[in-house]
């Protein structure tokens, strides 16, 4: 009879051990995830783990030390460049590895392996997206270009080596916990890896294009309403280059085609398509010099923060790198080689978003629904048709058939159509500076490497996608700034709307020549870029794109009344919480609201805003109110204008509100054309606020109407799982403010240079250096970012290995 018992616990145990071993749903398998051995349990780090160790690697040419100061910042001190990038290599696995991969498996639409096809195909059409828009097309030709040069082809193959013998070294018990949650490998990193890490960055930043939207609201409005809603210049516009500059002819003059008037101006087609998942319109930064005429030291300063999406683990790996011949210090990019924004032992550079339009649509006719020819100059012509395929986690391969066209991929067509909305004729190729070749590490390997201007300008001419503005300043007191980009040459509007792809008019007609980038060099004691228009109309090209106008307004306004500057007045700017869009904005508003319509409760909110100090600072409610009133406003105003317009449309930029009623007080689009009344800029106005009263009081209720508050900002892990995630972080700032930080959006890396004999650098980050969530090192600059507090960088030199600042020690040796 013990035959029996034995059978039914055999039948159990079997049971368990396969249900253990296999996913349910979207729970990984319990048994490996739960296992004391080789589980989760192991990504639990203890206070006091001891990063100290000696590794023996075969690719390594020479001993090479790394030293971690209290921070887990690496200085790593090798003898020759081979060892110095695979170290760092190694180094961005060892703490970064998920991150990296996910993010290049973004970058070349493969999400869908590890996350499953997602709620209404969310995932798969994000990676769709990504292919259809050229992403691993545009990796591929880069990664040629990148090869083609033999020292960065070196760094390249050196940076791959080192995550792979990371990789190598690592054990179920050694796991990154995301991997285990999702329960998937990493595989081998391979240099095209790092180009589609490079290239995720260019689509993050040249996502400034409207194309879609203004194709949309021209179809139902007049040219002249049109250029009135969505101006290409600003009234209180302080550029990059200062106004009054003489600019030298253009070596280009673009034409527009004679067919413009007739097929593109007055074509009153649309574009019904949902753009699908475009990058934050306010993905920006900003950056700025000064020289030493305006400091207490008189040596230069140079500060820059990368406005990005918050997330952790972090976008950024602080770190120094150090060869004999080389020494660099900053924020470099898990999944690259080298030092992305930093400073040498002479000099310091920077970057923010040229916010250039180098993105177009052009409408596609194919022959038949194969799309293997479409119609081009008067013929039709074959189109390359490539075939993708989806693996997806727990489903079947997913294919998808992409054509190419002399423009690029054709992005959206009948089967992919933006949820539905567009039309079987509906095909649209895209026209991508990053489709092109191109070698940006090569700026930044020769950045690491500056000793003053001249390296900085040739460094910064590999640089073409996406456009940045590099600002420098060096030892030797000098400042510049360089839009720097490859920028298509174009007619007025050219790209502004979807233009025809039956005829070679409308393409591209060259480049920009490097020398007649926007760019100040001499003769001024400031330099500054905040992603405005970095010229006025005088400039000989058009700029096209999207730009802010208010943070460049306050940041030149306050550098030009500074003197005497010190890295605490510097500190306080970067941090600085004034609104100067609402010192413009906020009187009119005051001027114009019919106080005597209000009831007693709205009366005591428009009380609290009459009052406001006009800073975004966490603890003041007038900036909640006005913030909701002027949303409101805009609405009210603009949505009359655009309600006939398919869908998707934009509305018009803050500014173009403000300096449209600062202009004509008698604003002709205040009247609603729906209604058989005279609206004015008085009903509008108090309208507006009225309809803003009933959120405010709720908030207000629910002791939510003080700024911090309201915005509520947080840093979300990038899987979106709230317990690896910070929210409710108590922060000023705001769009259109120099401390920009929305809520899940802002300063990515806060860097101030003071290029004194002994550089005296600050900086801080959102987040941590080690990517488990288990560490104590995962969030730790959180609260002093949050606060505006910085850390001091420590540029150390090799004599200082004993310092009491040094934590730990890793030592490389070769085999």
């Amino acid at each position: 009879m013990r035959l029996v018992p034995l059978l039914i616990s055999a039948v159990v145990t079997t049971g368990l051990v396969v249900t253990l071993s296999m996913p349910l749903g979207s729970i990984p398998p319990l048994g490996g995830f739960l296992s004391p051995q080789e589980g989760f349990w192991q990504n639990a780090e203890p206070t006091d783990q001891d990063y100290t160790m000696t590794l023996r690697l075969p690719p390594l040419k020479e001993q090479a030390e790394v030293y971690f100061d209290d921070r887990l910042v690496p200085h790593v001190f090798a003898q020759n460049d081979e060892d110095l990038y695979f170290i760092q290599g190694y180094l961005h696995a060892k703490f970064r590895l998920w991150q990296m991969e996910f993010q290049t498996h973004a970058a070349a639409g493969r999400l869908s392996e590890v996350l499953g096809r997602g709620e209404e195909n969310r995932i798969l059409d994000f990676d769709r997206n990504m292919r259809r828009l050229g992403m691993v097309y545009a990796a591929n030709n880069s990664l040629q270009v990148m090869e083609s040069d033999t020292t960065t082809k070196k760094v390249l193959d050196a940076y791959t080596a080192g995550v792979n013998s990371y990789i190598d070294q690592l054990t179920a018990g050694s796991l990154p916990l995301e991997y285990r949650l999702l329960n998937y490998r990493p595989e081998h990193w391979t240099n095209l890896k790092t180009a589609l890490f490079l290239k995720y960055m260019s689509y993050d930043l040249t996502g400034s294009e409207n194309d879609i939207e203004y194709t949309n609201a021209k179809s139902v409005l007049s040219r002249e309403l049109f250029d009135r809603l969505y101006p290409i210049t600003q009234d209180s516009l302080y550029p990059i280059v200062p106004k009054g500059t003489d600019f030298p002819l253009p070596a280009i003059q673009p034409v527009a085609p004679a067919t413009a008037d007739s097929l593109y101006f007055r074509w009153k087609d649309s574009a019904t398509i949902v753009p699908i998942n475009k990058p934050d319109k306010d993905n920006g930064s900003n950056n700025w010099a000064v020289s030493g005429n305006k400091t207490q030291s008189g040596r230069p300063i140079l500060c820059n923060d990368p406005h990005l999406g918050l997330s952790l683990p972090s976008l950024w790996f602080e770190m120094q790198l150090h060869t004999p011949q080389s020494n660099a210090y900053g924020a470099s990019f898990p999944g690259s080689p080298a030092i992305i924004i930093g400073f040498t032992d002479q000099v310091a550079w920077g970057v923010t978003n040229a916010s250039r339009d180098v993105k177009d649509y052009y409408a596609i006719r194919f022959k038949d629904e194969s799309r293997q020819e479409y119609w081009f100059d008067s013929a039709w012509k074959p189109a390359i048709v490539k075939t993708e395929a989806f693996k997806v986690k727990g489903g079947p391969v997913v294919l998808d058939t992409v054509a190419y066209t002399i423009f690029g991929p054709v992005q959206y067509d009948a089967s992919f159509n933006g949820f539905d909305r567009a039309t079987a004729e509906t095909n649209l190729a895209v026209r991508w500076q990053a489709h092109d070749g191109s070698n940006e590490l090569k700026t930044f390997y020769l950045l690491n490497r500056a000793t003053g201007y001249a390296d900085y300008l040739d460094a910064i001419k590999h640089f073409t996608c996406p456009g940045q503005n590099f600002v420098f300043a060096s030892k030797d007191n000098q400042i510049a700034i360089w839009q720097q980009g490859l920028f298509p040459a174009k007619w007025k509007r050219q790209g502004d709307f979807v233009m025809p792809g039956t005829d070679s008019s409308y393409r591209w007609q060259g480049n920009i020549p490097q020398p007649e980038n926007p760019n100040v060099t001499t003769g001024v004691d400031f330099v500054s870029s905040a992603n405005q228009l970095p010229a006025d109309t005088t400039y000989p090209y058009y700029l096209g794109g999207n730009f802010d106008l208010y943070r460049g307004f306050a940041i030149n306004r306050y550098l030009r009344q500074m003197q005497g500057i010190t890295v605490e007045d510097m500190q306080a700017l970067q941090t600085q919480n004034y609104n100067v869009f609402a010192e413009m904005a906020l009187p009119v508003l005051l001027k114009n609201i019919k106080e005597h319509m209000l009831a007693n409760d709205e009366k005591a909110l428009l009380e609290t805003v009459r009052s406001w100090n006009l800073r975004n600072d966490p603890e003041e409610k007038g900036v909640a109110i006005f913030t909701a009133w002027f949303s409101n406003l805009e609405a009210e105003v603009w949505s009359d204008e655009l309600a006939a317009a398919p869908k998707p449309v934009i509305m018009p930029e803050s500014f173009t509100l403000v300096e449209a009623l600062l202009r004509d007080s008698a604003f002709a689009q205040a009247d609603n054309i729906t209604t058989p009344n005279k609206e004015t800029v008085a009903d509008v106005v108090t309208t507006a606020f009225k309809k803003a009263v009933p959120l405010l009081k709720k908030a207000d209720a629910e002791g939510r109407l003080a700024w911090g508050k309201y915005k509520d900002s947080g840093i979300r892990h990038l899987l979106r799982q709230a317990p690896l995630s910070r929210f409710h972080l108590n922060t000023g700032g705001g769009e259109h403010v120099i401390n920009a930080t929305k809520q899940f959006h802002g300063p990515s890396w806060r860097m101030i240079v003071h290029l004194t004999d002994k550089t005296d650098a600050w900086g801080i980050y959102p987040g941590g250096q080690q990517g488990n969530p288990g560490s104590k090192y995962y969030d730790n600059f959180v609260d002093d970012w949050a606060a505006g507090k910085y850390k001091k960088l420590w540029m150390m030199t090799e004599t200082e290995g004993k310092s009491p600042q040094v934590k730990y020690t890793m030592t490389f040796n070769k085999l």
